[in-house]
C-alpha cells in the first residue's frame, strides 16, 4: 500500500480521541500557533479550564455551549496565552522530529510509510547517535545497509543530515495539515506566510 507523506506523518502523529470534539487552537502571545506540526491544540476541557484559571483569552468561539445550572459559555475554538512562550532554539532530539525534519520519507530510496532510524556511520563503526548521523529509513533501505556504510551497499543519502532549527521544523510542519481544520483557526495558521506578488 503506497501512502503520501501526509498521509504517513498523520498516521505516525494520531490525536487523541478527546480532541476530536471542538479542540482549541493554542497561540502563543504573539498569536503565533506555539507548534505546527502536531498543531498546538488542546481539548475542549482543557481549554475551558486555562480560561477559568485566566493563563489564556479566547480569541474565538464555536457555537456550542457548555451548561450548568447557574453557568453558560461558548467553547473556546482559539485561544492565546497570557504570558508568552519562548520557542526552544534547537528542537529535542526524538524519533518525531527527526522523522519530521526528514518529512517522513526514507533518505535513500524515498519511500514514504513505515519508518524506522539509520545511523549513516554505523555505532559499530564509531557512529553517533546525533542529528547529524541519523536519518529516517524505510526497513528495507535499514535492512539492506545494515552495519556498512552507504556507499558500499549502492545507497545515497538524498539529503546530508543536519540539526534543524525549531522554526525550520516550524516550517516543515505547515506542509502536514490536520485532518480538521475549523474555519476559526484559518488566520491564524498561514498569517505570516508571505504573500506572492501579482
Amino acid at each position: 500500500m503506497s501512502l503520501t507523506a501526509a498521509a504517513a506523518a498523520l498516521a505516525f502523529a494520531r490525536s487523541p480521541a478527546a480532541l476530536r470534539d471542538h479542540p482549541a487552537l493554542v497561540l502563543n502571545a504573539d498569536y503565533r500557533p506555539l507548534s505546527y506540526f502536531p498543531l498546538s491544540l488542546w481539548s475542549w476541557q482543557e481549554a475551558v479550564k486555562a480560561v477559568f484559571l485566566d493563563r489564556v483569552f479566547t480569541v474565538s468561539e464555536y457555537d456550542f455551549e457548555i451548561r450548568s445550572p447557574s453557568f453558560a459559555m461558548k467553547l473556546p475554538s482559539v485561544v492565546c496565552l497570557r504570558d508568552y512562550v519562548k520557542p526552544a532554539r534547537h528542537p529535542a532530539f526524538t524519533r518525531f522530529n527527526l522523522f519530521l525534519r526528514d518529512e517522513f520519507r526514507c533518505q535513500y530510496c524515498g519511500a514514504v510509510g513505515e519508518m524506522t532510524f539509520d545511523h549513516v556511520t554505523p555505532r559499530a563503526r564509531g557512529g553517533k547517535t546525533t542529528w547529524e548521523n541519523v536519518v529516517a529509513a524505510c526497513p528495507s533501505c535499514n535492512l539492506r545497509k545494515a552495519d556498512k556504510a552507504p556507499d558500499v551497499v549502492g545507497l545515497r543519502l538524498h539529503r546530508k543530515p543536519v540539526r534543524p532549527s525549531a522554526s525550520q521544523l516550524q516550517n516543515i510542519g505547515r506542509k502536514f495539515p490536520p485532518n480538521h481544520l475549523h474555519e476559526s483557526w484559518m488566520d491564524y495558521l498561514y498569517w505570516d506566510v508571505e504573500l506572492e506578488a501579482e
